[in-house]
């Protein structure tokens, strides 16, 4: 039975809730961002279920979540704003690599495995974010949501990684946490595995149908491809 790592020629990791928890940064900048506003702060572990679809939305339902009420469009744009001037001030000062994921990108990288990062997060954070975690050594590049359009679930900035490395689609595995990142994949005819840690908003991502679901990235070593009822499904070797 062929072990996944063998079937594909790249991973493309997400970031926020795949490979780092962003969530205690992203909850500072946000709680400082509402106290010079003079909104009500937030407990800290409402933030993950806030995450997801890029800082202009994180920043609404911050506003929301704290006033119970629709922000304005003026204030969105000035708390967006102020958002991104704090949070870029403190990208990995709470934040961790999750567990395994340092060790899962050397074992990888050394089984010729060519990795990059697809994420919703922007480039100005992105980037220096991966750098300050350690990771960038082993990812190859990172392709950003610097347009709404690019966003995941679109499967634009998928299709765009299989053109940078030259690699058909179905010879890349995504790895995400969420249901957008198992959306996109699908959309663009790659394989994809999900955490079952990270930011899915307590959606069941069995219910998705991803190829799989692990617990630890290092698990992905030891995927198995195995034909069930026509469909493919993976395992892993005991």
């Amino acid at each position: 039975m062929p072990k996944l790592i063998d079937c594909i020629e790249a991973i493309a990791f997400d970031l926020d809730g795949t490979l780092i928890n962003t969530a205690p940064d992203l909850g500072a900048a946000a709680n400082m961002m509402l106290m010079i506003l003079g909104g009500r702060p937030l407990l800290e572990q409402r933030i993950p279920a806030l995450i997801g679809a890029g800082i202009d939305q994180f920043v609404k339902r911050v506003l929301t979540e704290s006033s119970d009420t629709a922000p304005t469009q003026a204030l969105q744009t000035t708390a967006a704003t102020l958002f991104r001037e704090l949070y870029g001030q403190r990208l990995f000062v709470r934040s961790r690599v999750y567990a395994g994921v340092a060790e899962a990108l050397r074992v990888l990288d050394d089984r010729d495995i060519t990795m990059c990062c697809v994420t919703n997060k922007e480039s100005q954070f992105a980037l220096p974010l991966l750098e300050a975690a350690g990771l960038s050594a082993q990812i190859s590049f990172t392709l950003c949501a610097d347009r709404a359009s690019d966003r995941k679930p679109s499967p634009n900035l998928l299709l765009a990684a299989g053109a940078c490395m030259g690699i058909e689609p179905s010879k890349i595995l995504c790895v995400g946490d969420s249901r957008a990142d198992i959306v996109a994949a699908r959309a663009a005819g790659c394989r994809i595995v999900a955490v079952d840690y990270g930011y899915h908003h307590d959606q069941p991502l069995a219910e998705l149908q991803p190829d799989g679901i692990v617990s630890n990235v290092m698990e992905l070593i030891d995927l198995s491809v195995r034909p069930q009822n026509g469909t493919r499904t993976l395992r892993a070797i005991a």
